[in-house]
């Protein structure tokens, strides 16, 4: 008991210490506290997360991870000219992250809470604590560590306005189409259930899901036996990694 008191006493102590002796804005986050500059001018993202709400934000990052067998994602076009590839989303290249000098560092605890000391010796360095389902939160959170709090809040009304919209017009047409989300990986299918990014915005839309795919969880994993269970009124599918290894083996 009194060493908890001791560490408790000493956390507070070192959190006072970094209040009084940070030059730019304290940012709380999934690894504690960080002190980060009051307008970062070299960013450095580590997730497509990361990466999609800092240039929504308007801020253009020096430095990103993209996923295995990938260039950035396409979506984002010419937004990503310019950015400097570190490594991969599960192997950030951290000589390549310190070779950029950066002055903000944006990641998750999901994928890179095992190297925060090592990115947090290099720089300021911010984590959410997981992807996918949270995120708005993520967003909010980039925003506060990019100085831009406001515009975050900005996007998201104007998220919440687009979702309005299309329920109202969806709304008009009686039936709601079933939407069945489907990602190939490597060896591996993936159904996406609602506890994801895009389960996050059909249900914020109101469109209804398959049943294999109608769970709060993140995904149903699935053999080639069960393909009939994809099946809904529109199917929407993507791969992740090396395209060469997302193709199935033929089944036994």
């Amino acid at each position: 008991m009194k060493r908890a008191l001791v560490l408790f006493a000493m956390a507070g102590l070192a959190a006072t210490a970094l209040a009084q002796t940070c030059q730019g804005r304290l940012v709380q986050h999934a690894m504690g506290e960080t002190c980060v500059p009051k307008v970062a001018q070299r960013v450095v993202v580590l997730d497509t997360g990361e990466l999609d709400s800092a240039l929504a934000l308007g801020v253009k990052p020096v430095g990103a991870v993209t996923a295995p067998g990938q260039p950035f994602q396409g979506y984002l076009l010419s937004l990503t000219e310019g950015i400097q590839s570190v490594g991969t989303i599960q192997q950030p290249n951290l000589e390549k992250i310190l070779a950029l000098k950066p002055d903000l560092i944006l990641s998750n605890k999901l994928r890179h809470g095992q190297i925060y000391p090592q990115l947090s010796r290099i720089a300021p360095t911010v984590m959410a604590e997981t992807v996918g389902v949270v995120w708005k939160d993520n967003l909010l959170l980039v925003g506060e560590a990019l100085g831009r709090s406001t515009q975050a809040k900005v996007l998201l009304a104007q998220y919440q306005r687009r979702v309005t919209q299309l329920r109202n017009r969806l709304g008009g047409r009686g039936h709601l189409p079933s939407v069945s989300m489907v990602r190939f990986v490597p060896g591996q299918i993936r159904l996406y259930c609602k506890a994801n990014f895009i389960g996050t915005i059909l249900a914020d839309i109101g469109l209804p899901r398959p049943k294999s795919q109608d769970s709060d969880k993140f995904a149903e994993f699935i053999s080639q036996e069960r393909i009939a269970d994809m099946d809904a009124d529109y199917i929407f599918y993507a791969a992740y990694g090396d395209p060469n290894q997302t193709e199935l083996e033929p089944a036994n």
